[in-house]
């Protein structure tokens, strides 16, 4: 759905993205994570072709972005970190001229404007908005064409907790009804409710991108212990299917490769042989835990 190949962007004073490579797969959610400066927001403009590169190739949809960003434009939805809005014309008019001016004449704008809270404001003027119904107005803009592409930068910003949750069932919604969406945000801990992959970028350069939502053949297994137990790590060693342990004070960790009823073979085994174990549980990393760990780690 989206393809990057050798993107380069230079300001006057610095590059701020190098040799960019990297493709997303249709209905897919990636969480565009990096530092301060890394380069995200240049990304995010290039792919909505409201950046020219020094050299590179984008294409969203089939369409390049470059050559075609008028015809890209009906295929994407958009949403900067500094959004705009009219703030003279009504909600109404606001979403139906966004509408329009991406070719989509026949869409009603008040279901849109129901699915981001915005249904008794669609007579009031954008200007006359809370900094939070503002906010979802601009989604609402991004989406009223019903785009196949969705290009989010800090979506989350200024929204307060209830908008927030809202806001995470819309995303997984759209991406129930097949939108693809590239999601920029220094908010992990939501990411993690929507995301299905992750692109790592610093730098200017991507350094990492893989699911984080797909099933591993091997697991890793958590358990903590009432008391002390001698021996815990020799016993999980000898057991078939168990990998690297590491034993500390009343908690151990390995990697485990059996299914949901082998987990269930081995607490019992455990028990039986008089180890007080009194929580175990599958450990999947957060996605903060994968960036924090690939960001730590030597380039």
């Amino acid at each position: 759905m989206i393809e990057v190949r050798g993107l380069t962007f230079d300001y006057p004073t610095r590059r701020a993205l190098e040799d960019v490579n990297f493709s997303i797969e249709p209905g897919s959610v990636t969480a565009l994570v990096g530092p301060n400066g890394a380069g995200k927001t240049t990304l995010l403009r290039c792919i909505a072709g409201l950046g020219q590169p020094m050299r590179g190739a984008i294409e969203v949809h089939g369409v390049d972005v470059l050559a075609r960003p008028r015809e890209a434009h009906v295929h994407l939805g958009y949403l900067s970190d500094f959004f705009g809005l009219y703030d003279e014309l009504s909600v109404r008019r606001g979403l139906e001229y966004m509408a329009w001016s991406r070719g989509a004449h026949a869409v009603d704008v008040r279901e849109v404007a129901a699915r981001l809270g915005l249904a008794d404001y669609l007579e009031s003027l954008a200007g006359q908005l809370s900094r939070g119904l503002r906010q979802r107005l601009a989604i609402a803009q991004a989406i009223v064409h019903r785009p196949a592409v969705l290009l989010l930068d800090e979506p989350a910003s200024g929204l307060d907790p209830e908008a927030r949750l809202q806001l995470g069932d819309l995303f997984r919604e759209l991406h129930r009804a097949g939108m693809t969406l590239l999601v920029s945000s220094h908010i992990l801990a939501e990411l993690e409710h929507y995301a299905s992959d992750i692109l790592i970028l610093d730098a200017g350069r991507v350094i990492d991108q893989h699911g984080v939502r797909t099933e591993r053949p091997t697991r890793s297994i958590e358990l903590t212990l009432s008391r002390p137990s001698p021996g815990l790590d020799e016993a999980l060693r000898r057991q078939e299917g168990v990998g690297e342990v590491h034993a500390e004070g009343l908690s151990a960790r390995f990697d485990f490769t059996g299914d949901a009823a082998a987990q269930q073979d081995l607490l019992a085994l455990l028990i039986r042989e008089g180890h007080p174990v009194c929580a175990f549980a599958e450990r999947r990393d957060s996605l903060q835990d994968a960036y924090l760990s690939r960001m730590r780690r030597p380039s």
